[in-house]
Parts: structure tokens; C-alpha cells; sequence
């Protein structure tokens, strides 16, 4: 377990493997133990960090907002305190918003970008979980997080074919902060990257699960045509969490794309 300290509250992040670095960035309600599985395989190839955003996980909660782009300045901190000069980012859901994001505002920091099942628009969210980025329903949930915890259980199968999925689930909701709960969501709900698409200039991968049930998986459109060079992979029997749905193939095809050359003319 490692950390760093900022003026905003202390960042928990781990890290494992050697080699050239890359960071993985979680979605909505997660933490960094999302991605054990992706570092075990990248590990071997990779020098992997995996950081929790402020309000999630096990970082700090000195904090009056918790929006995408708190999370975008998060990472430009992180990559300063840890000497990172340039890195693939690799997001899942919010995450993946926050990584392309960071390729807008801060081009030189990053040389790749992933998205895993993310929203280029806000209001691609389902109704769950887009409804408790409204403070009184986001309140009211989470002073009842019973009623959510079994509500998502008894949805599981459909979220996740990975077993462990609402375990996983129940121990990062447990750690979500109230405000973190309801400011995140409803900062990503009006978020809208198409106007600024045309920023990025560096590969992109963008990875989307037929089966999503948390953001509408055709989010690979606005993508592609924001981004020409983009690539979009799709998994037909995976849902929103690919890397538990299909670990092996989502593993491999996202270690291809990072060991690629980046192409003449998309390096800063």
C-alpha cells in the first residue's frame, strides 16, 4: 500500500510489475482493487499503478467537490509527485472520461488512452446510476445503501458474470464517501467531451461490452467520430466490467495496444 499526500487529502495508490509505466483509473463507485487481475497479467510486462480518486477507495476525503475534472487535476498531481513524465492511461468507465480528459488538458503527459465501457456523453448513463447524481436521491440511497447493496445483488448476474462482482461492489460502495457518491456521478452526468474530441491526438483504444447495462454501449460512436484514429474493440458477451467478464481477451488485446509504436505524426 502506498500513498501521496496532496493539499485536497492523502491518494492511496499501488503499483506492481517493472518497465515502462502505465496507470489504470477506476470507474464510479470503485477503487483500484478493480483492476488486480489487469495488473497481475501487465505486471510482467509493465510498471503498473493503480490510484484511488479522492472520496473512493482508501484516499483521503479533505474535499468540497468531487467532479471529472478534480479527478483530471488528480492525475496530473499523481504522475508529478511519482516522476511520471509521460503514460498510457487506462480508464474504466468514469475513469476512461477522466483519461481522455487528461489528454485534452494536459497533452504532453499523456501517450495513449483506453476507455473501457466509458460515457463520451453524460447523458449515455442508464437510469441507474445516472439518478443519484441528483443530491436528495443521492442522499436518500446512500443513508439506505441496503436497499441499493441488495438491489444490486439481486441484479448481478445481469451487471457481471463474474461471481465475486457484488463482493467487489459491497466492499468499494462501502468506502465511497456521501459527497463522492452523488457529486461524481452528477458531474459525469452532464459531461460532454464531443465539442473537444478533436484534442486528441495520440492512439486511442476504446474498449465497449454489447451487454452494458451502466452506460449505453454504442458510446463508441461519438468516439469514433470525435476521434478518427480511434479503435473500437467490442465484446459481444461482456457487459460493463469486461476486464471480470472476459479477463483473458480483454488482457491480451489491451497489451497489444500498448505495445504498439505510436504512428508518426500522433506523438507530441
Amino acid at each position: 500500500m502506498s500513498s501521496i499526500t496532496t493539499d485536497q487529502g492523502i491518494v492511496h495508490y499501488e503499483v506492481y510489475g517493472r518497465g515502462r509505466p502505465v496507470i489504470l483509473l477506476h470507474g464510479y463507485q470503485g477503487s483500484w482493487g478493480l483492476w488486480q487481475e489487469t495488473m497481475a497479467y501487465l505486471g510482467a510486462f509493465y510498471r503498473t499503478y493503480a490510484l484511488d480518486f479522492w472520496g473512493f477507495g482508501e484516499s483521503g476525503t479533505k474535499r468540497e467537490t468531487y467532479a471529472v475534472n478534480d479527478f483530471v487535476s488528480l492525475v496530473n498531481q499523481f504522475m508529478d509527485q511519482l516522476g511520471i513524465a509521460r503514460a498510457p492511461l487506462v480508464g474504466h468507465s468514469m475513469g476512461g472520461t477522466v483519461s481522455l480528459s487528461v489528454s485534452i488538458q494536459y497533452p504532453e503527459r499523456v501517450s495513449k488512452v483506453v476507455i473501457i465501457g466509458s460515457p463520451i456523453v453524460g447523458s449515455s448513463l442508464f437510469f441507474f446510476p445516472k439518478v443519484f447524481g441528483y443530491r436528495p436521491l443521492g442522499w436518500l440511497t446512500y443513508h439506505n445503501i441496503w436497499i441499493y447493496k441488495s438491489f444490486y445483488h439481486l441484479l448481478a448476474p445481469a451487471y457481471s458474470k463474474d461471481r465475486n462482482w457484488a463482493k467487489m461492489m459491497d466492499r468499494d460502495v462501502s468506502r465511497t464517501t456521501m459527497q463522492a457518491f452523488f457529486a461524481s456521478i452528477g458531474s459525469l452526468r452532464k459531461t460532454d467531451l464531443r465539442s473537444s474530441l478533436g484534442k486528441v491526438h495520440v492512439p486511442v483504444l476504446g474498449m465497449f461490452g454489447d451487454k452494458d447495462i451502466v452506460v449505453n454501449p454504442n458510446q463508441w460512436k461519438p468516439l469514433q467520430a470525435g476521434v478518427p484514429q480511434a479503435r473500437v474493440e467490442r465484446f459481444v458477451n461482456a457487459g460493463h466490467f469486461i476486464m471480470l467478464d472476459e479477463p483473458l481477451e480483454f488482457s491480451q488485446k489491451l497489451k497489444a495496444f500498448l505495445d504498439e509504436t505510436e504512428p508518426t505524426g500522433l506523438t507530441l
